[in-house]
């Protein structure tokens, strides 16, 4: 395993990626509503990550064919955005999204609810996000990786939800993913001890039922088995020599 350590000039890039990367998340929301089709928010998408002199970290990559992962209700993460797919009232929609600015990569995740949602859907989305602030609690100098994946499972599971354990989070910077890799799921080894100038992007995936997943024919769109819906909460998070600094919180986030 090879983690980068990165220099001050690094982690002014990867800052500012975070920074650009927050304000297409916001600008995304705002625009998020009953009746556009997913390919209609891949485009929307690409158009803001260009506008700031961005290119979409996952357009291409592997082979995925669009800039923005959209995933609806069961959809966990990777949905592939079609002109046949429209938002309906009360879907969950995630948008995982990344930037390359200045050849370093920021990556980061939010699930939104569209109007009136079902209250178990709201709380599986806000638990979602406060699992992710539970790990990072230990995202500190000196503690080990694994601690942040065993307080995001303790938080999520003591709901009832199912933690995906086929996906995982990972270290990120001049390649989108680097080591190491990050579980969600609780963990009897404690993994690699931090340093200050890693950058991880860390993103439980919670379903509301079971945490069992399975690939779609298009071998992209991960989905429940179980048919439950899914929320994912992502940021890109450095770790300093006391706070981890969150790269790419959105400004409502910041306040």
């Amino acid at each position: 395993m090879s983690v980068t350590i990165k220099s001050a000039r690094e982690i002014e890039l990867m800052r500012a990626a975070g920074k650009i990367l927050a304000k297409v998340h916001e600008n995304l929301a705002k625009e998020l509503k009953e009746g556009m089709t997913t390919l209609e928010i891949d485009r929307l998408g690409e158009e803001i990550i260009r506008s700031y002199g961005c290119t979409p970290s996952f357009k291409n990559y592997n082979g995925y064919p669009a800039s923005v992962c959209v995933s609806v209700n069961d959809e966990v993460v990777h949905g592939i955005p079609s002109k046949k797919r429209r938002i309906r009232e009360g879907d969950v929609v995630s948008f995982d999204i990344g930037v390359n600015y200045k050849g370093y990569h920021s990556d980061a995740a939010r699930t939104h609810g569209v109007g009136e949602i079902s209250e178990e859907a709201r709380l599986l989305i806000e638990r979602t996000r406060q699992s992710f602030f539970e790990g990072i609690k230990y995202a500190r100098e000196g503690n080990h990786l694994h601690d942040i994946s065993n307080a995001i499972a303790a938080y999520a599971e003591s709901f009832g939800y199912g933690v995906v354990r086929d996906l995982v989070g990972h270290g990120i910077g001049t390649r989108l993913h680097e080591d190491p890799q990050i579980p969600n799921y609780a963990q009897k080894s404690r993994g690699l001890r931090l340093r200050p100038g890693m950058t991880l992007a860390i993103e439980p995936m919670i379903n509301l039922g079971r945490f069992e997943v399975e690939w779609k024919s298009d071998n992209w769109t991960v989905v429940t088995q179980d048919g439950s819906i899914s929320a994912h909460y992502e940021n890109t998070v450095l770790i300093t020599s006391g706070e981890p600094e969150i790269l790419t919180l959105t400004t409502a986030e910041l306040q």
